[in-house]
């Protein structure tokens, strides 16, 4: 790695030095300091670091955790075991933490969609499976009722709204899903409310 490299390059500048060339002096010396000789080391520990990616050690810390409350539940009770039953029930270790490991673990970052519906009439021209996760801020999209065929559609999408940033719903579109629930029959007001 570097510090080959470094070792090389400072047997070469001694044979320099020798013949007393200008200016090789100080930067063999600069080449030799010990600052140095550190900082090549730690950047070689980091790029041998960054070559290897760590592995999680489990995909399910959830269901292992839950193995572990099971076998101190069984075990005999002193304090120490008491206090660590308490922190692996804990909401904030559960839901938080190891949630966040095993869906980073499992490689689950994207939303699952549901199946295509089996009766999709074969007159319609096309057909889009749109998913939007929402985090609490609104859709930025009002919906209404078609005036003619009595469907569901996309009033308005609100410039700068969730709808209009993802690009992924336009004014016309026909609702006819909504977080796996049918929207045939529902008024808007239902809709929203399904939102």
């Amino acid at each position: 790695g570097v510090s080959h490299v470094l070792t090389l390059v400072l047997q070469e500048l001694s044979l320099l030095c020798k013949r007393d060339v200008n200016g090789v002096g100080v930067l063999y010396d600069l080449l030799r300091s010990r600052w140095l000789q550190a900082l090549l080391k730690i950047y070689e520990c980091l790029q041998h670091y960054l070559g290897k990616r760590p592995a999680p050690v489990t995909l399910q810390a959830r269901a292992l955790t839950r193995e572990v409350v099971e076998l101190l539940h069984e075990a005999p009770q002193s304090g120490e075991i008491k206090e660590l039953r308490r922190l692996l029930r804990a909401p904030h270790l559960k839901a938080a933490l190891l949630s966040a490991h095993d869906t980073v673990a499992q490689k689950d970052f994207e939303p699952t969609l549901p199946p295509l519906p089996d009766n999709i009439p074969e007159n319609e021209e096309a057909m889009r499976i749109v998913c939007l996760v929402k985090n609490n801020q609104p859709l930025g999209a009002t919906i209404k009722r078609h005036e003619i065929t009595g469907d569901i559609t996309v009033a308005r999408v609100i410039h700068g709204g969730l709808a209009d940033r993802s690009g992924l719903l336009y004014a016309g579109d026909k609702l006819v899903e909504v977080n796996g629930v049918p929207v045939e029959g529902l008024e808007p007001e239902q809709v929203i409310n399904i939102l």
